[in-house]
């Protein structure tokens, strides 16, 4: 159905099933133009190419970004290489010397996890950590958290990179957390995979996101959606006040008045062309990200239908998380039902199954993910269920049982 759209890298991996889409989503072939384009921008430009950078492609990748968003103000968005970047920029915005209570859970990436244990160990913030599981009381639990005490910083998720878990109404969890708290969510596993809208959410959350998984841009091109505030980050770099460099005070540090008040310095910008190709061809083609979640859903589906099937002794329907989500396969044109949930499944074994799975799975041409006790299939618009073949499952079923 979508397969057109990703001819080059499918033909440069013909044996391989990938479901590791979550992680590195295959890219669009416009992409590689976009990548010329750059390069052609740059030789024609030098220097220049600052000024139609920030007066051209980079208001119309916002643009599209704040539409698939429905965000109302595009210049509230920024730009970075990587993520961790722009929540170190976060971080830097609170008054210096000042100890942070932090609310999160345990189920963030590994920037900010890593991250912010680092400054639990320097006893610059105090951390406090909701288990994401049971999954059913989550929110009602983070929600309670998070209003017990004076948070300086709220984090979390929009969807969890470690189960696929979503948070099921964003506006509402996030109209329920205290409005003292500066709040940030994640949405690096949301963005381009589940309908999003921040429509009454601007003005009051940074919002995370970036290219490399579900819009397709590949790394380099991150961003943040900046609520209102006047910030001044210490972490800061030139393009936060680009346009204005020939008029800056000496003794004084000015600041851009929308998200580009939380800008750093030089980048790729190739990044920025790859993504704006992708999100241009999507709008061109008239496909919104509903139409790309409902297709989603369907490969899950067919994906479980197969394992049922096959009846392996540990890659089965009992090992996935939230396996409510997935009772039944009689729902409506596939979809599995009205709840939210990440475009990867996510089976929890035993970590030398899991690692056994994954290595004979490569071997066998079907490229997935893992992540401690964690095996994860992803799904994408590159996939085509009636193209899945799972029927080395078979034989290591066979030998599984031998060996029992």
């Amino acid at each position: 159905m979508y397969q057109q759209y990703y001819q080059q890298f499918l033909k440069a991996r013909p044996n391989v099933q990938h479901f590791a889409c979550h992680s590195h989503h295959y890219w669009p072939d416009v992409t590689r133009e976009a990548m010329l384009e750059y390069w052609d921008d740059t030789a024609r430009m030098v220097d220049d190419k600052w000024e139609y950078i920030f007066s051209k492609k980079m208001p119309s990748t916002q643009a599209m970004i704040a539409e698939y968003l429905a965000i109302k103000q595009p210049e509230r968005i920024v730009f970075a290489p990587n993520t961790h970047e722009l929540l170190y920029r976060i971080y830097s915005s609170f008054p210096a010397g000042k100890k942070l209570r932090v609310l999160t859970t345990d189920s963030e990436f590994y920037s900010f996890q890593r991250q912010s244990e680092r400054w639990l160990q320097e006893n610059v913030i105090e951390l406090v950590k909701v288990p994401t599981e049971p999954f059913d009381t989550f929110e009602q639990r983070f929600i309670e958290a998070a209003n017990e005490t004076n948070f300086d910083w709220i984090f979390c998720s929009q969807v969890f990179f470690n189960s696929g878990y979503a948070i099921q109404n964003l506006t509402r969890f996030v109209e329920q957390l205290p409005e003292s708290s500066l709040i940030t969510i994640d949405g690096y596993h949301g963005f381009f995979a589940i309908p999003t809208d921040l429509s009454t959410l601007e003005q009051r959350i940074f919002y995370l996101s970036g290219s490399y998984k579900y819009a397709q841009g590949g790394e380099g091109a991150c961003f943040a959606v900046v609520p209102d505030g006047n910030f001044e980050p210490r972490y800061t770099g030139w393009f936060a006040e680009f346009g204005d460099l020939h008029n800056r005070q000496s003794g004084s540090v000015a600041y851009a008045k929308h998200g580009q008040q939380f800008a750093g310095a030089t980048m790729d910008m190739s990044a920025m062309y790859r993504l704006h190709s992708v999100l241009a061809l999507f709008k061109s083609e008239g496909v919104n990200i509903a139409q790309i979640h409902k297709f989603v859903l369907a490969c899950q589906n067919a994906f479980l239908a197969i394992l049922d099937e096959i009846e392996h002794p540990t890659l089965n329907r009992k090992n996935l998380l939230q396996t409510h989500l997935y009772e039944s396969l009689s729902a409506v044109e596939g979809e599995l039902n009205k709840s939210i949930h990440g475009h990867f499944l996510t089976f929890k074994l035993p970590k030398e199954e899991v690692t056994r799975l994954a290595n004979f799975l490569s071997q066998h041409g079907i490229k997935t993910d893992y992540r401690g006790d964690r095996l994860r299939f992803g799904f994408a618009m590159y996939h085509e269920p009636h193209q899945y073949d799972l029927s080395c499952l078979e034989s290591d079923k066979r030998n599984f049982t031998t060996k029992l």
